[in-house]
């Protein structure tokens, strides 16, 4: 009886046949993504653009672009980020599936927990400095002269903003990365413990930076939510270490 070679047996040439296959089916979906992120960038950039439209009426911001062709270079610039984040299901799976033949049973198992709790985790924080960046435009612009106007170039403020929404969404599936570095071996608990302080103080100072200083209501609102859940992930690792102490001993 004939038994099919596993990916993890094959030679150089099937690994690249593999993976070739793999990356056009996360090509296609990227760029069935973009399509429809094209056609969903003017939507995209009207909320984005909200708070602009909002200091213009006092005169103080405006968004400009500085070519010809800004405006067709933004569509581009918002499709291909939107087409990334729609087609992110495809390319992760078909990343997950060339990647997992050639992973321990231990180690699939963590990766397939990491991703299933981070994806959601991420998105609430793209949600979160989604709620919070208008306040965070209108502080930055505020710093100006009353009587200047600040011109913003659409690209740079777009730019700006994902940057942004990107980082909080980072931020959140952080705890994520150190709950596995933990159940992997590389970080115990105890090191978390010792070092919660500079970590609160950091998640403070973090909150602080990407929202208004006189707005202390968007400063919890980020902060709270992030402290919860650095102490869950303390919290689990600290009985992953005590179920491995008693299996120990």
């Amino acid at each position: 009886m004939t038994t099919l070679a596993t990916p993890a047996a094959m030679p150089l040439a099937g690994h690249l046949r593999e993976a070739r296959k793999r990356a056009t089916r996360a090509a296609i979906a990227l760029v069935a993504g973009m399509v429809v992120g094209y056609f969903a960038s003017d939507a995209i950039l009207e909320v984005l653009r909200q708070p602009i439209l909002e200091l213009a009426e006092s005169g103080t911001a405006s968004l400009n672009y500085s070519s010809v062709t800004g405006a067709f270079d933004l569509k581009l610039q918002i499709a291909l980020t939107a087409g990334i984040v729609l087609s992110s299901p495809v390319w992760l799976y078909e990343l997950f599936a060339y990647v997992a033949p050639g992973l321990h049973r231990r180690e699939k198992k963590y990766l397939f927990g990491f991703l299933a709790a981070a994806v959601p985790l991420f998105a609430l924080g793209c949600a979160t400095a989604l709620a919070v960046f208008p306040r965070v435009v209108e502080l930055l612009t505020g710093f100006a002269s009353t009587e200047d106007t600040t011109l913003l170039a659409a690209a740079d403020y777009v730019e700006f903003v994902l940057r942004l929404v990107i980082a909080m969404g980072v931020a959140y599936a952080l705890p994520v990365l150190l709950v596995v570095l933990n159940f992997m071996g590389v970080l115990s608990s105890a090191a978390l413990a010792h070092s919660w302080r500079w970590v609160i103080v950091a998640i403070v100072l973090f909150s602080a930076l990407i929202t208004p200083a006189a707005d202390a209501l968007s400063m919890f609102a980020v902060a709270v939510p992030m402290t919860a859940l650095f102490l869950a992930a303390l919290g689990i690792t600290h009985l992953q270490d005590r179920r491995l102490a008693k299996k120990g001993s």
